[in-house]
């Protein structure tokens, strides 16, 4: 083993512990991989840098821009109507339409948005039918993901598989090359999902009226203000003691825990009141008089009109800046200029101040604020916002514009028109200029922290193949596993992805295991492509985590527990095995010539 191997075998691990320890936003982490193969001179800064230039990197964008384009100008809306029409109220139904619905859009756009257009539908229908949403929010998450592997834009994961076969002098991937294998893994996902999958959901929340979104449970810091008509009052006969639906925590009294217990302790002014209740119990804290809801060590701002502020709850997404900080420590409130009411961490209690807490990914706070600051936190991709907020104004006349030029788009990549990146950009030229979205909401809506992402980290396969890591690790997995069986070595490697992708992000898990699986191709004398399409549809299967994003933003809502992914996923990820196991050989041989 060289030093140079050394350093990027060290820069790899330690970057795979900070993907999964997912305290650091995984932007920040990428770009720290980045300085590290720079200062450590495993490439130059020119060929590091490369990334942000590849054709990858500038495809993404075009892409974000145009389904940005299609979002806003109501497409996904008469996709979502025409869904809710045909459910004819009947729950099967409803799973089945939603599923096929949400995978097909997901094949040509986010999954991301796909999932989050389709979670009030479901919580809506669930309501009417007093129904738990537990049993179709998680087929909806899991059918977003199941079209990954159907066209190169179903995931921007694709679009860096195919930049690495062209830096590894490898044919491009073609739009739809992936759907032979990716429409099977589809359908029978789906069938799974609505035959088994569904009878393994758990079924939450159907004891009385349905909980929606907004009846979650919250913990929440009150605070007696001076000049309190509560002051000298029992705390047992205080007004929140009474409220039925509360539960008080703790009460702290000069930065020290009170015993609340006591018959005879009386509230005195500052103390603080740990609570937990729900958010329709919360809020009516508001209306009585001599106690208020403490939010980041704020009061509420008596300079904004009532008829501005708006009650919103959003969850924590990936990548959020916010993750393992407190809201005391981030300055939330003067930062974003927007209150904390409530803090939701599903499944577990909280036993300190709302403003102590460290965040995790999941959590749901329930945030006050006007609606532009809500609205500028959501564009900020911090938080994924249910309810409360009126949706931006959709250009609905710029509709069949908006398909026009992205179906032109597509097609002018399938044909080998044009080279893909020009495509996407040129589709995002058209979706601007033809004012199908404004050039400033469209890059509003791009997730520049995806394209941080992708462009630091293939300065991490260029290292790798530049020191020769990539053959030093084939050449041990070849010694470890033997060259006998081709076969196994590429079931290796689907294990492999899948374990990684759980922590990581997929597009990182490739950018990793791809140099690996090339190295030992070309020595075991392969098919390089058949590892590529291999990894490809393994780094897609997030189905044993709720980790990736459309799993994520249905975790809280659907009242979902880690095991829960466990169960119905591993099934599902053991389905997708069998099938890439089977279609992978047959339509990419492993044998050359």
């Amino acid at each position: 083993m060289t030093p140079d191997i050394a350093i990027c075998l060290t820069i790899v691990v330690v970057a795979v512990v900070l993907f999964a320890w997912d305290r650091i936003p995984s932007d920040i982490v990428a770009l720290g991989v980045l300085l590290s193969i720079i200062a450590t001179g495993l490439v130059s800064a020119d060929k590091a840098f490369a990334g942000f230039g590849s054709g990858t990197v500038i495809m993404i964008l075009g892409f974000l821009i145009m389904t940005a384009g299609l979002s806003h100008t109501g497409i996904v809306d008469v996709v979502g109507r025409a869904v809710l029409n045909r459910t004819g109220g009947s729950p099967n139904v409803l799973v089945a339409v939603i599923m096929v619905s949400v995978s097909v859009l997901s094949a040509f756009v986010s999954n991301t948005a796909a999932t989050a257009f389709f979670i009030p539908v479901v919580l809506g229908f669930a309501a009417a039918n007093k129904t738990s949403p537990s049993r179709y929010l998680l087929p909806l998450a899991f059918a977003s993901i199941l079209t990954s592997s159907v066209s190169l834009i179903s995931t921007s994961t694709n679009i860096v598989i195919s930049e690495l076969l062209r830096q590894y002098k490898q044919p491009e991937m073609g739009m739809f090359e992936l759907a032979p294998v990716g429409i099977p893994i589809a359908i029978a996902g789906l069938i799974y999902m609505w035959t088994i999958g569904i009878r393994l959901m758990p079924n939450r929340g159907t004891d009385g009226p349905v909980e929606d979104v907004g009846d979650r449970k919250y913990q929440a810091d009150l605070v007696i203000p001076p000049d309190s008509p509560l002051i000298g009052r029992p705390i047992a006969e205080s007004p929140v003691a009474g409220m039925s639906g509360f539960k008080l925590v703790k009460v702290l009294r000069q930065k020290k825990v009170f015993d609340f217990t006591a018959d005879d302790i009386v509230l005195e002014e500052g103390d603080e009141l740990v609570v937990e209740g729900r958010r329709r119990e919360l809020l009516k804290i508001k209306d009585i008089k001599g106690i208020e809801i403490k939010a980041d060590v704020h009061l509420a701002n008596p300079d904004v009109p009532p008829e501005d502020i708006v009650v919103v709850e959003g969850v924590l997404m990936p990548g959020s800046p916010l993750i393992g900080l407190s809201l005391r420590k981030a300055e939330f409130h003067n930062r974003y200029n927007l209150q904390v009411l409530g803090i939701n961490r599903a499944g577990y209690s909280i036993r300190q101040k709302a403003s102590r807490v460290r965040m995790r990914l999941g959590d749901v706070l329930l945030l006050q604020g006007t609606t532009d600051n809500v609205k500028a936190l959501e564009r900020g991709n911090l938080f994924s916002i249910f309810g409360g907020v009126e949706p931006v104004r959709l250009k609905t006349s710029h509709g069949a514009a908006a398909v026009a030029i992205f179906a032109a788009a597509i097609l002018a990549a399938t044909f080998n028109l044009v080279a893909l990146p020009v495509a996407a950009i040129g589709g995002a030229f058209l979706m601007m200029l033809s004012r199908c979205i404004s050039p400033e909401e469209a890059y509003r809506r791009v997730e520049w922290k995806v394209l941080i992402l992708i462009g630091s980290m293939l300065s991490l396969g260029a290292a790798m193949e530049a020191t020769g890591t990539g053959k030093f690790l084939a050449m041990h997995l070849i010694a470890l596993i033997g060259d006998q069986s081709p076969v196994l070595v590429l079931m290796c490697f689907f294990i492999l992805t899948v374990a990684l992708t759980q922590p990581m992000s997929n597009q990182a898990a490739a950018i990793v295991i791809m140099p690996i699986a090339f190295e030992t191709a070309f020595q075991l004398g392969l098919n390089p492509r058949s590892f590529a399409m291999m990894i490809a549809v393994a780094a897609s299967c997030s189905y044993l985590t709720p980790l990736e994003p459309s799993s994520l933003m249905v975790f809280g809502p659907g009242k979902y527990r880690f095991m829960d992914f466990v169960k119905v996923g591993a099934p599902l990820t053991l389905v997708i095995f069998a099938i890439a196991m089977v279609l992978v050989p047959w339509f990419w041989p492993l044998r050359l010539g």
